[in-house]
């Protein structure tokens, strides 16, 4: 089943469901109407020494992605520029329904040479990304929307990365030899079967806490990329000598969870997923496909040049950028290390608490939802019983159970949700829109039901998305 067709499948469930009303302002291709235009583009970049033609988003001076101010309206004109038809997702805005850039929910994808008119409140302030609800995802059809706090004077540099995963095959060569890696046989994850298979260029975990083999990554890529580039030839970045920077960092990798290395820095970790929080002090910041994390960073009065490294999960590959002050030299960087990166948890996620958390409320309504997994078949899916169908105005909470052997970063569109319990465990935790499920643990979340709509609630994970890993968080008309 093709990407496309599976979502169609998903919110079929929606029907008789409350679907808002779509925009009065139609997106004619050429009606511009005073809006910024932000075009979707082919482009070629150098990885390993050779020419990959990727996608882009790109402002009509040329540079990636949006900068928005808190407040005002996310006023803009998307072109595809492109041979093919697309859709772009806000990822961390919650825009009304129709807007949200998913393709068929309710609108269609974009054609190529045609445009769309988007016209909605940027919210509050934060680190957020948008990227192509499709497998062009893969092919780096992502950039950076970051909404800025006008009244925010604090003397600090702003630093934007994104991460991705590269590979020079196509993402329907990865999916397919993903699914037809071990074609014959099959072996249902969470239902006491172990895989032992290693999926196409899987990296094994040895073994988690119920005695069972984990998968950390089901894809070798070809490079991993910090803003386009490899540690090959890294982006360097001026600073002061003694400067503070903020790092606003996006995990736009399809499949790939990293760790943030400071290396020498300390960092102050002020907020994830565009929310701010309770600063957390360290060296090493973990973060999962489609999360983000805001790091505040002092440099040292002294003329040295500091890596900032993503690792991968559970392996030595790794990229990043390097912060220099006037004058350091920049030392050659490996593109691997000498020693495996660590397996992502949730001690950090625990930690964390929210500055501006949900009211304290008791819920209307609970839910339990299993994600579920055949790693032999490559079959992924989310089992909610009953359907996950709110009513205007809940108070929401959702069990998220993990009983598959990978982990799964589960992000819902249209709104933010706090971390209330792990593995029943009570918590204050974090506001976020994109949280990590190891395997065999659970997390729950609470959410206030205020934006009606059939909302996508997915994996994102790429290929696990794109094989069943998708749900809807309805309203009740």
């Amino acid at each position: 089943m093709k990407r496309r067709d599976f979502l169609k499948v998903a919110l079929a469930g929606a029907a008789g469901l409350a679907v808002p009303a779509l925009p009065l302002r139609p997106a004619f291709a050429g009606q511009s109407g005073g809006q910024a235009p932000l075009g979707i583009v082919r482009r070629t970049i150098e990885v390993n020494g050779k020419a990959a033609s990727v996608f882009g988003l790109r402002r009509a001076d040329g540079a990636p992605g949006l900068r928005l101010r808190a407040g005002d309206a996310f006023n803009v004109l998307l072109r595809n520029e492109t041979a093919e038809p697309t859709i772009i997702h806000w990822h961390g805005l919650t825009p009304p329904w129709p807007n949200d850039g998913v393709a068929d929910a309710p609108l269609s994808l974009i054609a190529a040479g045609t445009d769309r008119a988007y016209d909605f409140p940027v919210g509050k302030p934060g680190t957020h990304w948008m990227h192509a609800h499709t497998l062009q995802e893969q092919a780096l059809l992502a950039a950076p929307l970051i909404v800025y706090n006008p009244d925010d004077k604090r003397d600090e540099q702003e630093i934007v990365i994104l991460l991705h995963d590269f590979s020079f095959s196509s993402p329907e060569e990865l999916l397919a030899g993903l699914k037809g890696k071990n074609a014959g046989g099959t072996m249902p994850m969470g239902q006491g079967g172990m895989d032992m298979s290693g999926g196409a260029g899987n990296t094994m975990a040895g073994m988690d806490d119920g005695g069972m083999a984990t998968d950390i990554n089901d894809i070798d890529y070809d490079a991993y990329l910090a803003n386009d580039r490899t540690l090959d030839d890294p982006e360097v970045v001026s600073m002061e000598a003694g400067g503070r920077a903020r790092l606003r960092i996006i995990n736009g990798a399809t499949a790939t969870a990293f760790t943030i290395d400071l290396g020498e820095l300390e960092g102050e970790l002020i907020a994830v997923d565009g929310q701010d929080i309770e600063p957390v002090k360290d060296r090493r910041f973990p973060m999962t496909m489609g999360q983000r994390i805001d790091v505040r960073v002092q440099l040292p009065r002294e003329s040295r040049s500091f890596p900032i490294l993503a690792l991968r999960e559970g392996s030595r590959e790794r990229t990043g950028i390097v912060l220099r002050p006037a004058g350091a030299t920049v030392t050659k960087l490996a593109t691997t290390a000498d020693v495996d990166a660590p397996v992502l948890d949730l001690m950090l996620e625990a930690q964390l608490r929210a500055i501006e958390p949900l009211a304290s409320r008791p819920a209307d309504k609970t839910f339990d939802m299993a994600l579920t997994g055949d790693m032999v078949a490559y079959r992924w899916g989310l089992q909610t019983n009953p359907p996950l169908v709110v009513d205007p105005g809940d108070r929401v909470e959702v069990m998220l159970r993990n009983t598959s052997m990978m982990a799964h970063p589960m992000h819902l569109h249209g709104h933010h949700f706090q971390v209330v319990a792990i593995d029943g465990r009570r918590l204050p935790g974090a506001v976020r829109d994109t949280v990590l499920l190891p395997p065999n643990r659970s997390v729950t979340i609470a959410v206030d039901a205020v934006n009606p709509g059939p909302w996508a609630f997915h994996c994102h994970h790429l290929y696990h998305m794109a094989t069943g890993m998708m749900s809807t968080f309805a309203y009740r008309a």
